[in-house]
């Protein structure tokens, strides 16, 4: 088997049981990290401290991948202009936040003979928040409702970061001592000496 040393430098083609006593000399493990190669490939290592560190580069892995969300958003047909307002900035918020929305129109008894009521209201919004979000499925009838899903323009880590460079700003503006109401003096402290 070809043997790889502890630091990384070639030691050679070597017997499986003369590896197996450079390691026992070294108190490290033998351990097999090509099995397919010709000949195979075997590593001096400290086996424990291996597994540790691939531990902690998945778990870093994981933590640096980021869950597509769904957000969902559910309006009627006859929604009133003020309520259309508020829904809307829902749905502009969770685009900012690199989230996907799902827009739900719940049709109920006689709203359902008029699906272009809710298909007009759908394709308003889509036009609305144009410059957050796409069309990413087009308005279809569901049963008693209609869906459509909008997409971010901006990624979820785009916007994650976006919001942290927004926040340290903000920190750093308001932990400024240089700022203009610490500078002068209020009106009443001037009166009153």
């Amino acid at each position: 088997m070809r043997l790889v040393g502890p630091n990384g430098e070639q030691v050679g083609i070597v017997r499986v049981e003369d590896a197996l006593r450079l390691a026992a000399e070294a108190d490290l493990d033998l351990v097999e990290v090509a099995p397919m190669a010709k000949p195979p490939v075997a590593k001096l290592m400290d086996y424990g401290k291996f597994k540790y560190e691939a531990a902690i580069k998945e778990r870093e892995a994981r933590k640096n991948q980021i869950n597509t969300v769904i957000k969902e958003i559910k309006l009627r047909p006859k929604i009133d202009p003020h309520d259309y307002g508020t829904k809307k900035g829902h749905v502009e918020r969770f685009l900012k936040a690199g989230d996907k929305v799902k827009v739900t129109i719940m049709f109920r008894g006689r709203e359902q003979s008029r699906p272009e009521l809710g298909f007009r209201l759908l394709q308003r919004l889509a036009e609305d928040v144009i410059e957050l979000g796409f069309v990413e499925s087009a308005p279809k009838q569901d049963g008693r409702n209609m869906i459509m899903v909008l997409g971010p323009t901006k990624k979820k880590a785009e916007a994650r970061a976006e919001g942290r460079r927004r926040r340290e700003a903000e920190a750093a503006e308001s932990a400024d001592p240089s700022s203009e109401t610490a500078a002068e003096p209020s009106s009443e402290t001037v009166a009153s000496e």
